[in-house]
């Protein structure tokens, strides 16, 4: 068994280690229209990762992620304003924020530390809900960030979005943390927490009786997801270099759903081939969307093959499982899913 593990981590230790070549290969070689690309797949695959934790392992049936990524975007992109132009374009905010320019690092873990709190309230609400009561709930809560955010224009510019924010975000920072989010999702799966949360999803009543503090379990997964979402939005507000309120809306909540539902609910190879077939189908098809004027064809192509694979497939490509390529998974019992 500890032959197994070791294994395990030397080779998680070599795909990181070829990834990071991979990185360096694509920064020397690729355009920037390419590495950029690249970079909005990554934060996708984080995206969907922390998703599996929240919707896939616990059951829940949370739309929030973009209301996530929004808190963390727009703190992030004040703490790393320009200093210089503060004043100028958020009038409202308080002296001793308004001449500070902080690094990207801090401002990407307070921006994620804000949506975790955000979700910590939020969840103390709403979790105790269930299915599509649940889904309407986090839908509501991105109408509400989206509403306040556009009311606090002295400090987030309002409608008027948010321009100009330094380009601090690169392929190196994305890799990082994606590959920060997958270690947590996978270790967090095959770990007794990630087991506890899969009974949840399975049975919560047997749960229960087994002795598993249900709502703190589904909170927590509710928070870890937030924290990677805020994390995911910084690291796009400086890849971009701009944010409005409607960033981050009720599209990318349905396609991180669709991500995670045709991966495999639960399993975190699934949702992370999901995310890039994805995402780069919708990039793919917008100049056939321009040429003939067909705007939101990706989107539509997206529903249908939702709608196939729920009626074909519907536990996805891997459903709860994983392709067993670590040796040390082999000792690992996995839950599966018909639904």
């Amino acid at each position: 068994m500890r032959a197994n593990v070791r294994q395990g981590w030397l080779a998680g230790v070599g795909l990181v280690a070829l990834g990071a070549v991979a990185v360096a290969i694509v920064q020397a070689v690729l355009s920037d229209y390419l590495v950029t690309l690249i970079c909005i797949v990554l934060i996708y695959v984080m995206l969907t990762v922390s998703l599996q934790v929240t919707n896939g392992l616990t059951g829940l049936f949370s739309l929030g992620h973009p209301a996530f990524m929004t808190i963390g975007a727009y703190v992030a992109a004040v703490l790393t304003y320009p200093a210089q132009r503060k004043s100028f374009m958020m009038p409202e905010l308080p002296p001793w924020l308004a001449t500070q320019q902080w690094d990207l690092l801090p401002a990407l873990l307070v921006g994620a530390a804000a949506a975790m709190l955000s979700a910590l309230i939020v969840g103390f609400c709403v979790l105790r809900l269930k299915g599509h009561y649940l889904a309407v709930a986090t839908l509501g809560l991105i109408i509400i960030v989206r509403v306040v955010i556009n009311n606090l224009d002295g400090y987030t510019r309002g409608g008027l979005g948010l321009s100009g924010v330094a380009r601090l975000t690169d392929l190196w920072w994305v890799y990082a943390w994606t590959v920060l989010a997958v270690y947590v999702a996978w270790r967090i799966k095959h770990a007794s927490l990630g087991r506890a949360m899969l009974a949840i999803r399975e049975n919560e009543m047997a749960a229960r009786c087994m002795g598993i503090d249900v709502f703190r379990t589904r909170l927590l997964a509710f928070v870890l997801g937030a924290f990677f979402a805020g994390i995911a939005g910084g690291l796009m507000v400086h890849l971009v270099t701009v944010i409005t309120p409607g960033s981050y809306g009720i599209a990318l909540a349905f396609n991180l759903v669709v991500m995670v539902v045709i991966g495999g609910t639960g399993s975190i190879t699934g949702g992370i081939l999901a995310a890039v077939a994805i995402s780069l189908l919708g990039e793919a098809l917008k100049p056939f969307e321009e040429t003939v004027e067909l705007y939101g064809l990706s989107q539509v192509l997206i529903a249908l093959g939702l709608i196939l694979i729920l009626r074909l497939r519907p536990q996805g490509l891997f459903g709860s499982a994983e392709p067993v390529f670590l040796p040390h998974l082999r000792a690992t019992p996995q839950v599966s899913s018909s639904s």
